[in-house]
């Protein structure tokens, strides 16, 4: 199989990552007036010396001369003074520009949510108006509409992977939907795709974690030490296919242990298996439907406390680097542990996270966790918070397109994603180089020697 191209936004080299380097700037030019003025105030003070004043009784014109040349170079139309001033304004102009642009950005992100929203709202207008766009445009062109018609009808599934975006507008105008169809239950609507998540996420009952140690996996795909992202996702696909030949939910515990004897923790969190609708008690699958839309809504999850608990079990404290690798809501999951992280819900520091498939745009990771996204153009998962992943300087987001032929295919792991990986290994581009630089405490050079153990862990719910 061809390498597929890869596409990457965000990271040291997004356009998010130069307003950073604009705000560095600022406050460099405003550090240097302060310098700069520091100096002149100082040297105002030799005009009025005392022994330069006495020696004008011996050389008056070259006092004279001296006090005007020193004026020139503090005061005058290049000096220390105009130059202070000069950076100051600098320094307030640029910090001002970064500020707009980010604030613009959020703005726009808020517009759009309430766009979606009111488009949800006025879906009995909005819906008509568009059917009978669709139908005048098939009285224009009744040959390019029917072929649309059979291509979607021959293959649906495939047709809707070739339009993802048709995921993010249902996600987006859903809230909005909800509100208009069914008024006054607090649990269905909300302003935006998050909101919504939360409410509804209440009609699953989230109960407690049961976290208990397997055999140690010994299998070359987890202990071999990992060298790129490859070796990350292939072990996170060992973890997923443990899953799914025991049909419980297990997360992987990798202790990697460099030649020098630091340690690193890297936790392998698989995707959805369990479907269940809600009703009665807590669902004993952590890896249930219920924990996807809980997630989505931005709580931290029983799951999320599995993983932590794994962490203590495995022998982390509380100052150790923590990857989190996760694959579909496993990466849901990883998010929201980063953006928890150091706080009573995820007392651990996770420094790096690598997410396959996952719909992260609305989480909310912070500045200090580097975040690497993997999303196949054609996998429709990554759309379900209905936005794409903002351009931040610790956010490298990278998409690549593989078509497998359908929604499954193209989210799984083996058949999609660990493909990805293997370009992104190869890609010289310097958000990808930028973040392998970071991760250096869970990539092993190659000729160094360090050791993998592979700790698994079954995890439910009670």
């Amino acid at each position: 199989m061809s390498s597929p191209e890869l596409t990457v936004r965000g990271g040291a080299g997004g356009i998010e990552a130069e307003l950073a380097d604009l705000v560095t700037l600022a406050r460099s030019s405003a550090d240097l007036a302060e310098v700069l003025a520091a100096t002149s105030a100082a040297c105002h003070g030799l005009l009025l010396d005392p022994d330069l004043l006495a020696s004008a009784l011996l050389h008056p014109a070259g006092v004279a001369r001296v006090q005007a040349t020193l004026a020139d170079a503090l005061d005058g139309p290049r000096g220390l003074t105009v130059l202070a001033i000069t950076f100051t304004a600098r320094g307030v102009a640029l910090e001002a520009a970064a500020l707009a642009y980010e604030a613009a950005d959020a703005a726009l992100a808020e517009l759009a949510d309430d766009l979606h929203w009111a488009a949800g709202f006025l879906a009995p207008v909005t819906v008509p108006a568009l059917l009978a766009g669709l139908a005048g445009g098939a009285v224009a062109d009744p040959a390019g509409s029917t072929l649309a018609v059979v291509v979607f009808l021959d293959d649906p599934e495939r047709w809707l992977t070739e339009h993802p975006g048709v995921v993010d507008a249902m996600a987006n105008m859903a809230p909005g939907l909800a509100g208009a169809l069914v008024p006054g239950l607090p649990w269905l609507g909300g302003g935006d795709v998050r909101a919504a998540a939360g409410r509804l996420g209440g009609f699953w009952p989230d109960g407690r974690p049961v976290v208990t140690r397997l055999p140690d996996d010994t299998s070359s795909a987890v202990i071999t030490p990992p060298r790129g992202i490859a070796d990350h996702l292939r072990a996170l696909d060992a973890r997923n296919t443990g899953t799914t030949r025991s049909g419980q939910d297990q997360i992987g515990v990798r202790v990697i242990t460099h030649a020098d004897g630091t340690t690193a923790y890297v936790v392998d969190i698989p995707g959805t298996r369990d479907w269940t609708l809600p009703g009665g008690g807590p669902n004993p699958a952590t890896n249930d439907l219920g924990t996807s839309v809980r997630v989505l809504g931005g709580d931290a999850t029983t799951r999320q406390a599995a993983v932590a608990e794994a962490l203590r079990q495995a022998g982390a404290s509380a100052t150790d680097p923590v990857m989190l690798v996760g694959h579909s809501q496993g990466g849901m999951v990883a998010a929201q542990a980063a953006h928890d992280a150091g706080t009573a819900e995820f007392d651990f520091t996770v420094t790096h996270l690598i997410t396959a498939g996952a719909p992260v745009a609305r989480a909310g990771i912070p500045e200090s966790v580097q975040v690497l996204a993997l999303e196949n153009a054609t996998d429709v998962v990554p759309h379900l918070d209905g936005r794409a992943n903002d351009d931040d300087p610790n956010v490298t987001t990278v998409t690549f397109d593989l078509q497998n032929g359908g929604i499954g295919p193209n989210h799984a792991i083996g058949d999609a994603y660990r493909v990805g990986a293997r370009a992104v290994d190869r890609s010289e581009d310097s958000s990808i180089a930028a973040y392998r630089a970071s991760a250096d405490a869970f990539l092993v050079e190659p000729g160094e020697e360090a050791t993998v153990v592979g700790q698994v862990y079954s995890v439910s719910r009670r």
